[in-house]
């Protein structure tokens, strides 16, 4: 039966079967239809049939009518109201925050482009991952988004779909699709025994079936309907999947499928006997210490830290023991663990999507079912049930990138739309199946902890070395739970599920301490390893983003609960990992971990609690031990990253600074460094002040500096290292007591602080300054925190400053910068100092700042970091005040007082800005219980008496007199003891003894007798450390051998011996305070005693040390009354400082090596300046590139008539002297091809890119085709020799030549290529090709060009004025081009000369230079030759603008050496002579004896003078005439040639007439013919030549039919005026090269006085007696013959054509010499306009899109970058195109960079962007996406540099593109 039905007619069989399906008993159909699928579906039919099956397939659905027609009808049905539109990478989609409910929204450009988004913050994105249109998405986007199509709602006006039309696809279907299973059963083997090969064919068999699914889908609603019924039906899939019984292929088929189920669950099926599911999980012990991999059923890889055995079988129970991975109770639903089963078609669809690891055609089929809401619910649950699956399916994978993608690009879809994770979290247990199997993934990697005690610790963490770490193949899973967790309801179950939580802190803990550093001490480590990347990536991405996301959920006071769950997890956590790292009370030496979690888990809730939720701080802190626990680690951190800038852990590499640097870099800083100073701030507040600040300055390690003796012994840190480690200490302190960024400032506020400490260390771009501000990292957070918008706030800090270009050529980009006030005010070093990834950033931040007070005026020197007022703190967090006022912080800055005044060693000048700022902030944060009325406190029984009580106010003004000191017997005061105890001996006197320590300093001591044992009794010691053990121990009673345990070992014997020496004081820190400044200031009496009196501590904000002494005096004084007085007496008593005593000389003063320092500094700057203006003026003279207002010193060509020969300087050896035949000197030179001329245009306007499919530009009207057309006409009719000498080429392709003007000697420039090619680093130019750079400035060149030898005596004479009459000039001119050419005898110049001529030939290509005939003639050099000049002459008119009205001097001339280039030519065009029967010159001055035509038929004419390109002429008759050539002899040429130019105006003009005007004319000249000044006047001249023009019939009718087009009224103005405007450009060319031969002057004038000028200038005019302006083109007219003769003459040899096939020719005549200055492109406004139009067309060659489209921005061709389909003889197509359509120099816009990139030759360079966005910015890459507009100025920039041939000079970055382009 089915055997009969194949045979038949497709179309015929299924209306049969539709027929018969459709009665109401239609089992006969069914049957038939099921044996028909079987023999066409036959999954063992061969594949060549595929094709076959599925064109029934069609037919079958489509029910007999045509498959497009049944394609019609379905989309007649669509009820969608989503778009839905799947894409994979690198696709354009956008992103509109304003429209986005969920920040993944995105939309296809369609919809985009059809909603209203104006004035919304949306960009451009290329999608990554690929992702689907959420246009209609009422849960992904608000609906004023949406675009027209979608705001419809279209599925309500749609009728029901008719039965019977889907009914075959309901039928068809099911069988189709299983097929499609089946296949993947039989191709899939075990990833070990397979090759991805395989499976990728079998992935390319299936393409077009699946590829049919997809058009399916594409078919709207009702067709999707069906596919979901089909796709989700149990029944279908029971009855279909396991075959029939006695269908053998379909039970081992469905074996196959059996047996690959078998892994799919997270215990893999051998473990299942031993390990009960859902009950605890007991890791096997693992024989690695690998932690708990036997749950993947992997192999455990020996961790790399462990190789020996027995450790690593110890270390491996002792693991395995303690870690038991407990699965959350309320994992209800065991199929996590157990193998899959599946129950519909979609189920295992997905999981062989899965097995094949994602193919994106299945991807794409399983997306665009989406918009289908049942199909929707069903797949998320079929995902999240595939979820583990998934996870191990990545990790074996080896292409974990693209799997990634792929598996975020479906799950970004599911999980976005809140309702439905709520729902799936619900019924599917989301979130338990999600921590779980993040839990299992990171466990196959983890190793034993080595922190603390590395023998005994139980702790495991993640191996960063390991690929899952390495290439983050975690991230889908991760985003994923990020993702669930931006929705609040999830968030909410999350934070209510104990038993979860305790699970996801256990798996923060796996990163707690990971990325161990352990310090080198002795050799530099030899590998560097980078795991540190992996480390911290994983802690932001694992731990930070999800505790973020948790974050934003707990910000009202009805979360409370929630906190403290958090909180009390966290630090049960924190208390199990204490005891599994075996952590007592001291951090282990030398090592360091950036990553502590839990700690920072638990600060940001602690913060959130307090600010947010107000919640009680001291509720949620534990005791002080555990307080004292959770400080060191973070400290520890503190402590490091001021070793690792100090230079201690440089043995460890580069990496340990990397660390140190992403540790506070921006995306970081605010999940690590803030909430680690945060913790230590709520620790600082809670534990006892005495006892946190020594633990400080023993983290810091340099207590042992912290004593008043001059020498110390620190057997922890040498000796450069002291003074960095001091200055860290004191800094973090400040950071700590001053930052407020969680302690009670408002979101606003941190805003504002945190970009005005940016915009202070740089101005800075509006998008590096999002960049740099600290979001909150959960991207889901929207932008910025805080009620007050990003731009809000930057437009109150900062101004913008505007895209300025540098005369240099750099661009800048649009800035902002901080305002005055900023600077005033809210400048804060502290801020700054903890934001810099850079140490140079806080200096920069300093130098501006001190450049901001000189330009104010407000300060002149080098100022001190300004103090800043803080922000009130938080009532919580009072308790910080108290570091303030503790006795240990009042000592230490007492001894660094004394230590700064004696000058010990390792003080600086930052040190005592920091002891200052610590003072100035005790003063401002008074201790609670300070009380102002002065009474001396109670006296603290404790072991040190230094001062009498906490508070700082009144410990300023207590005096100490003794101290007792242990130092080295070396010491000085050891040696001045001795010397006092040998005068005492002498004098027998007693010796004086300390005074009690509260007696004030008013009264004098008293003297105590006695001896020193009492003395020694009472004088102060103090030690740092023993005072911390006593607080520990006060605080912990523990027996005293546990915490004596780790006393630090005494030095060793090797150091001399210590003794205990009493120093004589007598000072308080008020009198320290004053003495210093007198230091400062270097005056005794720098201190009035009244100065108190007027002193204002705001007067003092901003200045230098002096200034901040003061400050903190008058705060002092104005807080207490006690202090004042004080301090009126210590500044009435003035003593000078005591010079300490015999200091020995190795001891340099450091204040004074400070201000040495300063000094060279500012010597430096003032060197720096100096040099930076000499360089200005000298790039001004030489380089200037820019302005045209700078004098001509540098024309080498305009020589000083003087009576001495020239003379050059030579670049290289520096002698002075002139050229010579035998060392000729050379100008240093650039040859470049050259097509700018080539592409002017006739029009003023720039031509339009085109921007949509209707818009063309013609290149037919630019001046190198009209040129290009002319000479291959006239060679097509005339001879060809004479063709060559009769127009110029170079218009595209032809060689200009620039100088910088300096020269050299051309055995020197030999012997310095030598020393180039020698030199192995070579510099971005080929030394081979002859390319280098000026030995002087620097500039890019090629070629050295001779100067010709000889003076200037002999300029005199043929300069004169000479008064010959014009027929003898004539004679002479004649007679001067007949001379023979002497050919120049064989010298070093003339080789040289020959190798200019080659470089010239080399500098284009060869194409540009064979025009004639037969290449390579004489013919053909020749004309090649003087079109190098014409070229030359043509780009410096241009340059000047197009005209000669700017006058003498401009830019170009200074660059400018035609002088010496047309030596060169001249020179080698001597040595063609032209033959006299053919010289031109004789045809334009007499008149020819009639004769006969003489040429047979096969030799073509001569081209006809009137035909023939004038400045062509005047060039070769002034190169082949001898030089020098007289002026005269010039003059008479331009007049003689000026005649032929005009009479070619007549008669281009006359053509332009309508007959009737013709005849006017005609006869109005007739009148004046006899006239006696007939010759000079126009009208008998126009006359003249259309009356003989009219004499043949061909020439005026090929013309007529324009004549009509131009329908104006000739009026004798408007003829003048034409006539003018036709002659002027040879009238310019014949000034300018004047000027270049003569060095006459180029006067400036008005543009309408430019023509008589000119005239005048070259001495057409006789007598310049007329008044300028009145100059007629007719009076500069002087003829050396009878003019109508020779007007005759010329005319003739046109009518000699008439008759002959050269009458084409005539159209020469309307040549128009004028063109206008050459342009690039006009662009449109709005980048997004060439983005739309551009990024999608296809390349013509292999109509695919092109990778990389750009356009020709000269010619807007569209091509392919870097892109081979196009690539042609080895060459890119962008490189073809440059030489092709600018002889080697190319500009294009990259479509999808926005960039320009140039081609120069073999080099390229990027030029930036002419495209900014709205503040200013280039967009590279198109990375930020934002709308792009055009920069006038850049372009006008850039086309500026095309037009001057400066890319070279300009633009500094170049590379060899080797063709790749």
């Amino acid at each position: 039966m089915a055997a009969s039905l194949l045979r038949r007619d497709k179309r015929a069989t299924a209306a049969r079967l539709k027929a018969d399906l459709g009665h109401t008993d239609n089992s006969s159909g069914v049957r038939q239809l099921r044996e028909l699928l079987d023999r066409v579906l036959d999954p063992e039919a061969p594949a060549a049939e595929a094709a076959e099956a599925l064109d029934w397939c069609r037919c079958l659905l489509a029910g007999g009518d045509g498959y497009e027609d049944f394609c019609r009808a379905v989309r007649a049905y669509d009820n969608a109201t989503l778009c839905g539109l799947v894409w994979t990478a690198n696709f354009v989609a956008y992103r509109c925050r304003t429209c986005g409910i969920s920040p993944c929204m995105s939309l296809c450009a369609e919809c985009f482009q059809h909603g209203d988004h104006a004035g919304h913050d949306f960009n451009m994105f290329r999608s990554q991952a690929g992702g689907a249109c959420d246009c209609g998405d009422r849960n992904v986007m608000r609906e004023s988004g949406f675009c027209r199509r979608h705001r419809l709602k279209t599925g309500e006006n749609v009728p029901s779909v008719p039965r019977d039309l889907l009914l075959m696809s309901e039928m068809v279907l099911p069988r189709f699709i299983i097929s499609i299973i089946q296949y993947l059963r039989d191709g899939y083997t075990e990833p070990e025994s397979a090759s991805d090969r395989d499976l990728q064919k079998v992935l390319q068999h299936l393409e077009p079936q699946i590829s049919f699914l997809e058009d399916l889908t594409k078919m709207g609603g009702a067709m999707r309907t069906v596919l979901t019924k089909i796709l989700t039906n149990q029944q279908t899939f029971k009855e279909l999947s396991m075959g029939q019984e006695e269908n053998a292929y379909a039970k081992r088929n469905y074996e196959k499928y059996l047996s690959a189920l078998k892994n799919s669950g997270l215990t893999s099926a051998e473990e299942k006997g031993s390990v009960g599911t859902g009950a605890a999980l007991a890791d096997p012990p693992a024989s690695a210490g690998a932690g708990a991999l036997g749950l993947l059923g992997a192999t455990a890889a020996v961790s790399p830290s462990e190789e020996n055995k027995e450790d690593d079988q110890d270390g491996g129970q002792g693991v395995g023991q303690r870690k038991r991975v407990k699965l959350s109770s309320t994992t209800k639903d065991p199929s996590i663990m157990d193998s899959l089963k599946h129950k519909c078609f979609l189920e295992e669809l997905l999981f062989w999507t899965i097995k094949y690891e994602f193919p994106q055609k299945m991807v794409t089929f399983l997306l665009n079912m989406l918009p289908d809401q049942d199909y929707k619910i069903t797949f998320t649950k079929t995902f999240v049930q595939h979820y583990a699956f998934i996870m191990k399916t990545l990790m074996k994978t080896r292409e974990s990138d693209t799997m990634s993608n792929r598996i975020v690009h479906i799950s970004v879809q599911l999980f976005s739309n809140e309702e439905l994770a709520r729902h799936v979290t619900e019924e599917c247990h989301l979130l338990d199946i999600m921590v779980t199997v993040l839990l299992y993934m990171m466990e196959s990697c983890l190793v034993r902890s080595e922190l603390q005690d590395e023998e005994n610790s139980r702790h495991v963490v993640v191996n960063c070395g390991e690929a899952l770490l390495k290439n983050n193949t975690y991230w889908p899973l991760v985003s994923d739970f990020i993702n669930i967790l931006s929705h609040q309801s999830v968030a909410k179950r999350f934070l209510e599920d104990h038993a979860l939580l305790l699970l996801w802190m256990n798996f923060v803990s796996f990163f707690q301490g990971m990325n161990l550093n352990k310090r080198e001490l002795n050799e530099h480590v030899e590998f560097e390893s980078q795991t540190y990347y992996a480390a911290f990536a994983a802690e932001l991405e694992a731990c930070a983003q999800p505790m973020w996301g948790l974050l934003t959920h707990c910000k009202v006071k009805e979360t409370q609960e929630y906190t403290k769950t958090v909180v009390r997890y966290c630090l049960e956590t924190l208390q199990m990992w204490f005891d599994a790292i075996g952590f007592v009370d001291e951090p282990a030496p030398n090592q360091v971990t950036f990553h502590l979690p839990l700690h920072r888990y638990y600060a940001m809730f602690l913060s959130k609690a307090v600010k947010c939720q107000a919640l009680d701080l001291d509720s949620l802190l534990p005791d002080q031990e555990m307080l004292m626990k959770i400080m060191v680690h973070p400290l520890q951190i503190q402590a490091c990253l001021s070793e690792i800038h100090s230079n201690m852990w440089v043995r460890n590499g580069l990496q340990i600074k990397g660390q140190a640097m992403t540790y506070v870099q921006s995306h970081f800083c605010n999940s690590m460094i803030d909430p680690d100073i945060f913790l230590l701030q709520v620790c600082a507040s809670r534990l006892d002040p005495d006892y946190f600040i020594s633990s400080v300055f023993e983290r810091f390690k340099v207590v042992d500096l912290l004593t008043m003796a001059s020498q110390h012994q620190n057997s922890v840190l040498e000796a450069e290292q002291e003074r960095p480690m001091l200055e860290g200490a004191l800094t973090f302190l400040v950071v700590l007591c001053s930052l407020r960024v969680h302690l009670g400032m408002t979101d606003d506020e941190i805003l504002r602080a945190e970009m005005v400490s940016q915009l202070c260390m740089n101005d800075r771009t509006h998008s590096s300054l999002l960049d740099l501000i600290p979001e909150n990292p959960n991207p889901k957070s929207g932008i910025v925190p805080g009620s007050c918008s990003f731009e809000e706030m930057l437009s109150a800090v900062a101004d913008f400053k505007a895209p300025v270009f540098e005369p240099g050529g750099s661009m800048q980009q649009g800035m902002y910068t901080p305002k005055a006030e900023v600077w005033e005010k809210e400048f804060d070093p502290i801020m700054v100092i903890l934001r810099t990834v850079y140490r140079r950033d806080v200096q920069s931040a300093m130098d501006r700042y001190s450049a901001f007070l000189k330009q104010s005026g407000i300060h002149a020197g080098n100022p001190w970091p300004p103090y800043k007022e803080r922000t009130a703190l938080h009532p919580c967090y009072r308790g910080l005040v108290r570091l303030l006022h503790c006795k240990t912080l009042h000592i230490v800055i007492f001894t660094l007082l004394y230590k700064i005044w004696m000058d010990h060693q390792n003080m600086s000048e930052h040190v005592l800005c920091m002891v200052l700022y610590l003072v100035e902030l005790g003063l401002d944060n008074h201790a609670q219980d300070d009380k102002d009325d002065e009474e001396p406190c109670v006296e603290e029984h404790c072991h040190d008496s230094w001062f009498p009580g906490t508070s700082l106010l009144s410990n300023l003004h207590h005096v100490i007199n003794f101290v007792r000191v242990r130092v080295p017997e070396t010491a000085p005061e050891v040696e001045r003891k001795r010397e006092r105890e040998m005068e005492r001996k002498r004098e027998r006197e007693t010796p004086p003894s300390t005074s009690a320590a509260a007696s004030g300093p008013g009264q004098s001591s008293r003297r105590l007798s006695g001896n020193w044992r009492e003395n020694l009794r009472e004088a102060q010691l103090f030690s740092l450390v023993a005072e911390r053990r006593r607080k520990f121990q006060e605080m912990i009673n523990r027996h005293s051998g546990e915490a004596s345990r780790a006393v630090r070992p005494k030095p060793a014997a090797a150091h001399p011996q210590l003794v205990t020496e009493i120093l004589e004081i007598r000072e308080s820190m008020l009198s320290l305070l004053v003495k210093l400044h007198q230091k400062l200031s270097a005056r005794h009496n720098s201190l009035e005693p009244g100065w108190l009196d007027e002193a204002d501590p705001a007067r003092h904000a901003h200045g230098d040390g002096l200034a901040a002494i003061e400050r903190v005096l008058a705060k002092a004084a104005a807080r207490s009354r006690h202090s004042k007085k004080c301090l009126q007496e210590v500044c009435g008593r003035v003593c000078p400082p005591v010079p300490p005593k015999k200091n020995s000389v190795g001891d340099k003063k450091s204040l004074d090596k400070e201000e040495r320092r300063q000094r060279a500094r500012e010597r430096q700057q003032k060197l720096l300046a100096e040099f930076a203006s000499r360089q200005k003026s000298f790039m001004e003279t030489a380089m200037d590139v820019e302005s045209p207002e700078v004098d001509a010193a540098m024309d080498v060509g305009t020589a000083e008539p003087l009576d001495s020969e020239v003379l050059y300087d030579c670049v290289i050896c520096g002698q002075s002297g002139p050229s010579t035949e035998d060392r000729p000197t050379g100008l240093v030179v650039l040859l470049q091809a050259s097509s700018v001329l080539g592409h002017r245009y006739r029009s003023d306007e720039a031509k339009r890119l085109p921007t949509s499919d209707e818009e063309r530009i013609f290149p037919e009207d630019t001046c190198g085709a009209a040129n290009d057309v002319r000479l291959a006409l006239m060679q097509r009719c005339f001879r060809d020799s004479s063709c060559l000498q009769s127009i110029s080429i170079g218009w595209d392709g032809g060689v200009y030549v620039q100088t910088c003007g300096h020269t050299l000697h051309i055995d020197c420039h030999k012997s310095y290529m030598e020393s180039l090619r020698n030199d192995q680093v070579l510099q971005g130019f080929s030394v081979d090709k002859g390319e280098f750079t000026c030995p002087l400035c620097r500039q890019f060149a090629n070629s050295v060009l001779p100067c010709k030898p000889g003076g200037t005596a002999q300029a005199g004479t043929w300069h004169a004025p000479g008064t010959k009459s014009t027929a003898t000039l004539v004679k002479e001119v004649e007679d001067l081009q007949e001379q023979a050419a002497i050919f120049p005898t064989e010298s070093n110049l003339t080789k040289e000369m020959e190798s200019v001529i080659k470089d010239i030939k080399n500098a284009t290509q060869k194409k540009y230079m064979d025009y004639g005939k037969n290449p390579g003639s004489p013919d053909n050099d020749f004309l090649f030759m003087y079109s190098v000049a014409r070229t030359n002459l043509e780009l410096e008119l241009v340059h000047r603008g197009g005209s000669l009205c700017s006058g003498g001097a401009s830019a170009t001339a200074k660059r400018s050496c035609l002088n010496q280039l047309f030596h060169v030519l001249a020179m080698h065009m001597r040595l063609y002579s032209i033959d006299s029967a053919y010289n031109p010159w004789t045809r334009v001055t007499q008149i020819m004896q009639s004769r006969e035509p003489d040429y047979e038929d096969e030799e073509r004419p001569e081209v006809p003078m009137l035909f023939r390109d004038v400045p062509s002429l005047l060039i070769i008759f002034v190169l082949t005439m001898p030089q020098p050539l007289r002026k005269e002899h010039f003059t008479c040429v331009v007049k003689v040639l000026y005649t032929l130019q005009y009479t070619q105006a007549l008669a281009a003009l006359s053509l332009r007439f309508s007959p009737e005007e013709r005849l006017a004319w005609s006869n109005t000249g007739a009148t004046k013919k006899n006239l006696p000044n007939s010759q000079m006047s126009w009208e008998a001249l126009l006359g003249h030549v259309i009356s003989e023009l009219s004499k043949a019939k061909g020439i005026y009718a090929t013309s007529s039919e324009e004549a009509v087009l131009s329908s104006s009224v000739w009026s004798p103005q408007s003829i003048e005026f034409t006539l003018q405007q036709y002659c002027l450009p040879f009238l310019r060319l014949s000034c300018l090269l004047q000027h270049h031969l003569y060095g006459d002057d180029l006067p400036g004038c008005r543009l309408d006085e430019e023509f008589s000028l000119l005239a005048g200038c070259l001495g057409l005019l006789p007598g310049s007696s007329l008044p300028a302006v009145t100059a007629s083109s007719a009076a500069c007219l002087e003829w050396n013959v009878n003019a109508l003769d020779l007007l005759t003459q010329w005319c003739a040899e046109l009518l000699d054509l008439a008759d002959t096939p050269a009458l084409q020719a005539m159209t020469l005549l309307m040549h128009d010499p004028c063109w206008s200055a050459p342009r690039l492109l006009q662009l449109p406004d709005n980048y997004n306009t060439i983005f739309q139009h551009y990024h999608r067309k296809a390349c013509s060659a292999c109509s695919k899109t092109p990778k990389d489209p750009a356009l020709c921005l000269v010619c807007g061709a569209f091509v392919c970058l870097k892109g081979l389909c196009c690539k042609q003889q080895g060459l890119c197509e962008c490189v073809l195109h440059s030489q092709h359509c600018g002889a080697a120099t190319g500009i294009f816009l990259l479509i999808n960079a926005s960039v320009i990139i140039i081609i120069r030759g073999h080099r390229f360079c990027l030029w930036g962007s002419v495209y900014l966005d709205a503040h200013g910015e280039e967009d590279r890459d198109l990375r930020r996406g934002k709308p792009l507009f055009l920069c006038e100025e850049r372009y006008r920039v850039l086309e500026q540099q095309w037009v001057s041939h400066t890319f070279d000079h300009i633009n500094k970055r170049w590379g060899p593109h080797y063709n790749g382009l």
